[in-house]
């Protein structure tokens, strides 16, 4: 006796099949155009020996590249990379600018977040990309280490939603670079036991090559091959340690269209300035023929401090491809344009580029986050001080001190159990206190002549802040031993960069001008040399924060602290407990 389905039935087996091979034929169908995937990377830190300047040396790398490899995702992807120790430096990575939501254990700073990944050791950092789309980078947070563990992070919109700008023929990360022919860790070394500056590089980099302008350089130039009449988003990524940079591209125009992976409004400069930590799109137009001619694109310091400093230029080459039956134009010596770039002090060319950088502000991508009252007030100094010299130690400052930095007179120590770790499983105690100074101990004329006494105290001091606290900070750059900019990083979070200028800060008055409709939002400001900049931020992501100064030498001397973000009261407010594989110190 046969067996027959009720018509019905029949018809809804019969549609199910057909989805079944649908879904089998395209595993990514239109309907799902904002699937998330998991993106694994394996990234296994070990020597390389690579030669610059005439001279070979092993360098600390990701997978033997320098640059290291780029991490390309989406919008709401996960990223799950693990990182193989294989060399004697305890190491750690982190995912600069990325949110890092409810994933503290994966953003990487050394002993504030995690302990370090020790040789033979390994660690999953395993995070999602939260409402983000654009440029960052990822780089080691341990010491000096990032001169050359760095990489570019791609993050593209979400499938089938378009720029808001015009779709580029083609990407390009673009990274800027130090290269130092000592290594690294010794030369911080050095500084640290004398107590004064460190010495400076020996060359910058794009892409991890010099460029001809250098000695025995010629072969180590970076090249970026055009078509005519096409557009070109160059992603623009500062991985240098210790400089801030002017950019250009000779005979070409560049319109920015990103900072810190959050689309901007479009402007045309012939220059880009970029702070070390911050990253910037660029839409780059090439000519409508191909010309007989080369461009220089050529990177060189912004000065604004006292301090020693790499007076060199890198430069590549920007070459238009020339079509197969122009043979003559082939054999033509092409001539080579050069970018005439600002003067090396140009704090006024600084002040008025930044201002330029604003939000969209659109419908699509409104500026609404913009805390508009503030529950906690923050007045930050930044800056340069002097510390006694250790007991055993011969320091060359003046009265046997050392240089120090500090944010409000305190430099940070660094502990030696990750800040996260003694937060979260309430072991705060002998590890740090919760007493960093809200406002300067003492007032004096900041940008102007400083104080007698520019000793600086030390502590590992955090801030803690209830789930959902609106912040403001002031960030104030002192003249002590030398008024400098200092680009300045926060972790887990972006903050909307309200109003800058120069002089000290008018708690008064420059209020009234902040901007509330489109601020900038950013993870790394430059806090004006002989300046300030305010910023506020929603502190929606507990965990434990860094914000430092990433200029490294900064960093190195303690110009950084900690916020700890407490728990929300809901489920999807809280952090979940550490990893099982997080490195033990």
């Amino acid at each position: 006796m046969g067996f027959s389905l009720p018509s019905s039935t029949a018809f809804s087996m019969a549609i199910f099949f057909v989805v079944c091979a649908f879904l089998c034929m395209f595993p990514e169908p239109a309907f799902a155009k904002h699937a998330r995937f998991t993106r694994h990377y394996k990234f296994d830190i070990k020597l390389q020996n690579v030669t610059r300047l005439c001279q070979t040396k092993g360098i600390v790398t990701v997978n033997g590249q320098f640059p290291g490899p780029r991490i390309i995702a989406r919008e709401g992807d996960r990223l799950v990379i693990k990182v193989v120790n294989h060399v004697q430096h305890n190491l750690t990575l982190h995912w600069h600018g990325v949110r890092q939501m409810k994933s503290g254990w994966a953003d990487g700073p050394a002993y504030i977040t995690q302990c370090p990944i020790q040789t033979g050791q390994s660690y999953v950092y395993n995070f999602t990309i939260t409402g983000q789309r654009g440029t960052l980078f990822w780089h080691a947070h341990i010491s000096w280490l990032r001169a050359t563990v760095y990489g570019p992070i791609v993050i593209l919109p979400k499938r089938h939603v378009p720029y808001p700008f015009p779709q580029p023929f083609k990407e390009v990360p673009i990274i800027f670079g130090e290269w130092w022919k000592a290594d690294t860790e010794t030369v911080i070394s050095q500084a640290l036991q004398t107590g004064l500056g460190p010495n400076v590089s020996d060359a910058y980099t794009i892409n991890g090559l010099p460029g001809p302008l250098y000695n025995c350089s010629a072969k180590d130039t970076y090249k970026l091959k055009v078509k005519p009449g096409k557009t070109y988003l160059l992603r623009l990524i500062n991985a240098a340690l210790n400089d801030e940079l002017f950019f250009s591209i000779a005979n070409h125009t560049l319109t920015v269209v990103e900072a810190d992976a959050v689309y901007v409004k479009p402007f045309k400069t012939q220059t880009v300035l970029i702070t070390p930590g911050q990253t910037t799109n660029v839409l780059l137009r090439t000519k409508s023929k191909s010309p007989n001619a080369k461009f220089a694109m050529a990177a060189r310091p912004y000065v604004s401090g006292p301090a020693a400093f790499d007076n060199s230029t890198t430069t590549g080459l920007l070459e238009y491809e020339v079509a197969s039956s122009s043979t003559n134009n082939k054999n033509k010596k092409k001539q080579l344009f050069t970018p005439v770039l600002p003067k090396l002090n140009d704090t006024l060319f600084s002040m008025k580029y930044n201002k330029k950088i604003l939000s969209l502000a659109n419908p699509k991508f409104p500026a609404a986050n913009v805390p508009k009252t503030v529950q906690k007030h923050f007045f930050f100094t930044v800056g340069l001080g002097v510390l006694p010299c250790s007991k055993n130690q011969t320091c060359q400052g003046p009265n046997n001190t050392r240089l120090a930095a500090a944010i409000n007179n305190v430099t940070f120590v660094q502990p030696n159990t990750a800040l996260l770790q003694a937060h979260f499983f309430n072991q705060s105690k002998g590890v740090y206190t919760t007493d960093f100074p809200a406002n300067p101990a003492f007032k004096f004329n900041y940008t102007g002549s400083p104080p007698n006494n520019i000793a600086v105290s030390s502590g590992t001091k955090v801030v803690v802040l209830p789930f959902n606290t609106t912040v403001e900070v002031v960030l104030q750059d002192t003249s002590i031993i030398g008024a400098e900019s200092h680009p300045l990083h926060l972790h887990g979070f972006n903050f909307f960069v309200l109003g800058l200028g120069s002089g000290n800060f008018d708690p008064k008055n420059d209020p009234k001008k902040y901007n509330l409709v489109d601020p900038a939002e950013r993870n790394t400001v430059g806090v004006p040399s002989g300046g300030w900049v305010a910023i506020r931020f929603l502190a929606d992501n507990p965990g434990v924060w860094f914000m430092h100064c990433h200029l490294e030498v900064h960093t190195s001397w303690g110009l950084k602290m900690a916020w700890v973000v407490l728990d929300g009261k809901r489920r999807n407010q809280k952090l979940p407990p550490p990893p099982s594989d997080l490195p033990k110190c």
